[in-house]
């Protein structure tokens, strides 16, 4: 069983997944990063893969995804920095990113290195589901490799069910549509949404994102879904010095 459906089974609430952009804030950190999200006690770990044009995510992660560009950060080098981690920790781990650098490394070789590395999901936001049908899950599938895909609030229900069928793992709910780094808390539109989403009994586990900054706003997500991801609040958190532990405790109660 994939590292993210034991975590699945084993927790099936209030489960925290926490985000930060591979080689930021400094270029060799993203192994020391997971390590201590590990110990501090997140539930899983999403590594955001550096582009040079991400259009989703708001000025945080658009920042630091510049910054590790500029450090020398890559697709590459990132595998390289993940070498040998399943010997040092079994958090389950999802890359995030676009599909352009994962076109330029070759999809089948991107699979490969994401087993090897022990990598256990893909979140590429702007991957067309009927692409991925047609072209690359059985790569996914060879790799033991779960694609998780995302959905809005002006996703359909009958799309919903649908993303909901391809992805494994997690489907990704965005809270709003904006791009990552919003004003936190929720409005009673972002509530309902949950709720529509809660009531279509999925396969999947839901985890939100986007928005997410603090205490409050996750504990609102997992009154009717299965968890939240921070983001951005994570990377300016690590820009003001605080320790993966301290910013974990913010979220499970210790804070």
């Amino acid at each position: 069983m994939n590292r993210l459906e034991q975590l699945f089974h084993q927790k099936n609430r209030n489960v925290l997944s926490v985000y930060f952009t591979a080689g930021y804030p400094a270029p060799d950190g993203t192994r020391q990063t997971i390590l201590d999200l590990a110990a501090a006690g997140a539930d899983l770990v999403e590594v955001g893969i550096p582009f040079s044009d991400p259009l989703a995510d708001g000025p945080t992660i658009q920042a630091s995804s510049h910054a590790a560009l500029a450090g020398g950060m890559s697709l590459a080098k990132l595998f390289t920095q993940l070498e040998g981690i399943r010997s040092e920790t079994d958090l389950p781990l999802v890359l995030m990113g676009y599909l352009n650098p994962v076109l330029q490394s070759g999809v089948e070789r991107f699979c490969e290195k994401c087993a090897e590395t022990g990598v256990d999901g893909v979140i590429l936001p702007d991957l067309p589901l009927a692409f991925f049908e047609k072209n690359y899950r059985p790569v996914f599938e060879k790799n033991d490799l779960c694609p998780i895909f995302l959905v809005t609030p002006q996703t359909s229900d009958e799309r919903i069910r649908q993303l909901d069928a391809a992805s494994r793992g997690f489907l990704y709910a965005v809270s709003t549509a904006s791009t990552t780094g919003g004003a936190g808390g929720f409005g009673e539109a972002q509530v309902a949404y949950f709720q529509c989403i809660a009531k279509l009994g999925l396969r999947n586990p839901v985890l939100v994102g986007f928005g997410i900054s603090d205490r409050k706003a996750f504990e609102t997500v997992c009154q009717y879904l299965n968890g939240g991801v921070v983001g951005s609040a994570f990377i300016r958190a690590q820009e003001a010095g605080v320790t993966a532990g301290e910013f974990v405790k913010r979220f499970s109660g210790g804070a």
